[in-house]
């Protein structure tokens, strides 16, 4: 990858940071191609895109994107959950394949500038999903 391919890559995810709702950083040692295919799919329909990509070429998303606290969970390999939609559903998602495939472990991330421990996504993940909620409330009214 040349110079101009990483500042492209640094630019693209410095805007998915800044858009994303939340960003949550996982340790993905030991999924496969087939295992990331699934998760992504997954993901999609929680409205979240997984992706992997270099350590330093994050660092350097995350210094222009103004999330300087994402650094401090790029130790190891780590890939990145942007989210658009709702959290509580993305990381039910992580958590659920989590579960099936005995790979992936939350290491922390972002919710609006907020940082956010991986026992809070874990809490975060058990919670209903923001139409469930909304519904409740409705009915509740």
């Amino acid at each position: 990858m040349d110079k101009q391919q990483k500042a492209a890559v640094v630019d693209e995810m410095a805007g998915q940071i800044q858009e994303a709702e939340a960003v949550i950083a996982v340790d993905y040692r030991g999924l496969s191609v087939p295992q990331a295919a699934e998760l992504r799919s997954r993901l999609r329909d929680a409205d979240a895109r997984f992706r992997v990509v270099k350590n330093t070429l994050t660092e350097r998303a995350a210094d222009k994107a103004g999330a300087e606290s994402l650094k401090a969970y790029l130790e190891g390999p780590t890939a990145m959950t942007f989210v658009k939609g709702d959290i509580a559903t993305a990381a039910k998602a992580l958590t659920d394949f989590s579960r099936q495939a005995g790979v992936l472990s939350f290491k922390g991330g972002l919710m609006g500038s907020e940082p956010l421990t991986a026992e809070q996504i874990d809490a975060i993940s058990r919670l209903p999903a923001r139409d469930v909620l909304n519904a409740r409330l409705v009915g509740m009214v």
